[in-house]
């Protein structure tokens, strides 16, 4: 047996010893709202790339990036170091030159929801363009189709939603209605890998999309994203952006894959310039390591069976708090739709005896997790109080989810019997309240 093999053997003997059959104890662990669920083979292909000591992407990271396009049904997949840099990535790759006319350009406006995660709106500003705001829905979480709509100008040159914990939005609808207008559509499912729409998965509808790899999502590499698309003028772009701006496509550690490294001009350049280092946008350094790949090409075994555990743990949460109806409102998928639920939301309704503060102390203080709905309305968060944009209507359903709206963990790790727990906990919670 070679010293390779004998490290992976002994890897998953630790995994054994430090990480299997441990479970989370209903009023004794914390139930977190979220977090990663591995066995052995992370473990050991995370050693097995560091045994490589090929420390960007490498063979680990092509792989993933295979099996993730195939599983999402795109030509493309890019993976970034975030799904925060896998928006910026997203967003960027729409303002090159080399889509002329269509490029977005300063000045243009972006079609939002008050509800969003901060970095679906952070590329927009710090670009130079006008976020259009427009409410979400009630109970699904989304902006209807119709708000968008009524929210498109000639000044409108993109719109860029998620598809909130993982409820897909009307994205069949509204990817029609943006190729009729020549409007892009950027689909962040940084929340929803493995969402369905009308027989679809999310991400294979807009011009391109996103998705993160962070311990919350459905699977994860610790840290990590990707870029999603089937265009390959777009995909050329955005690994140019991702790798530094270079014009170059040659992969890590190869040279002249276009047998043309010291024979064209750019630029203002000499003519020969090595191609290696011409740059074509002014771009990043975004990339992946090999090591996270490694994690998530395992964790891609497994996701079929993750999103499957977090739709049954939705649905059971679901007929538990139908108890407590009259004291919430209880989430819904957007019709025609299969999420791949992040989490389970509450809004805790007007006429209820409680506030959301009084029950999220409690349910703390029962080593329940909760988490609110991100920023709840972003405009009213510091950062953005002085920033140029424009709303579309009113933002009052925003404005309920900034104050009665929460959610708790339906991820794998998550069982029957914490759902009953949490169902327990709720009852005694509302007893004494009422």
């Amino acid at each position: 047996m070679s010293a390779r093999e004998e490290i992976l053997q002994l890897t998953k003997r630790h995994y054994q010893e430090i990480f299997a059959g441990k479970i989370i104890r209903s009023g004794i662990d914390y139930i977190p709202a979220s977090g990663k669920v591995f066995d052995e083979n992370e473990l050991v292909n995370l050693v097995d790339s560091s045994l490589d000591f090929w420390l960007t992407e490498g063979r680990y990271n092509a792989a993933f990036e295979r099996k993730l396009a195939e599983y999402i049904g795109v030509k493309y997949a890019a993976t970034a170091n975030s799904g925060s840099s896998a928006n910026l990535l997203a967003f960027y790759t729409l303002t090159s030159d080399q889509l002329g006319d269509c490029a977005i350009k300063q000045g243009d406006e972006v079609i939002q929801t008050a509800t969003c995660f901060p970095t679906t709106l952070n590329p927009v500003i710090q670009f130079g363009c006008v976020p259009v705001f427009v409410d979400t829905s009630i109970p699904t979480y989304n902006p209807s189709y119709k708000n968008i709509i009524k929210a498109v100008t000639k000044k409108t040159k993109a719109v860029f939603l998620a598809h909130t914990l993982g409820n897909p939005f009307e994205v069949e609808e509204l990817a029609k209605f943006c190729k009729e207008k020549r409007i892009w559509l950027i689909e962040d499912c940084c929340d929803a890998l493995g969402a369905i729409y009308k027989g679809k998965k999310v991400g294979t509808f807009g011009d391109i999309a996103t998705l993160s790899f962070y311990p919350a999502h459905q699977i994860t590499g610790g840290e990590g994203g990707a870029v999603l698309t089937s265009n390959p003028l777009l995909y050329k772009i955005l690994k140019s952006f991702r790798d530094w701006g270079r014009d170059c496509w040659c992969g890590t550690g190869k040279d002249n894959t276009c047998g043309r490294r010291f024979d064209q001009q750019f630029g203002k350049l000499p003519l020969g310039y090595d191609h290696k280092y011409i740059y074509s946008h002014i771009g990043f350094n975004l990339k992946m390591t090999d090591m996270q790949a490694a994690v998530l090409l395992a964790q891609m075994d497994k996701i079929d069976e993750f999103v499957t555990k977090r739709r049954e743990n939705h649905g059971q949460l679901l007929l538990k708090m139908k108890a407590f109806e009259q004291f919430f409102i209880l989430p819904e998928a957007t019709s025609k739709s299969d999420p791949s639920w992040f989490g389970f939301l509450l809004t805790i309704r007007k006429t209820a005896p409680f506030s959301r503060r009084e029950l999220l102390e409690y349910l703390e203080s029962q080593k329940i997790g909760t988490r609110l709905l991100f920023g709840g309305n972003i405009t009213k968060q510091p950062a953005y109080l002085k920033i140029k944009c424009r709303v579309v209507g009113t933002l009052s359903n925003s404005d309920t989810v900034m104050g009665r709206s929460f959610w708790m963990g339906c991820y794998p790790a998550i069982n029957g019997e914490h759902i009953n727990y949490i169902s327990e906990v709720i009852n005694d919670f509302i007893k004494e309240k009422v």
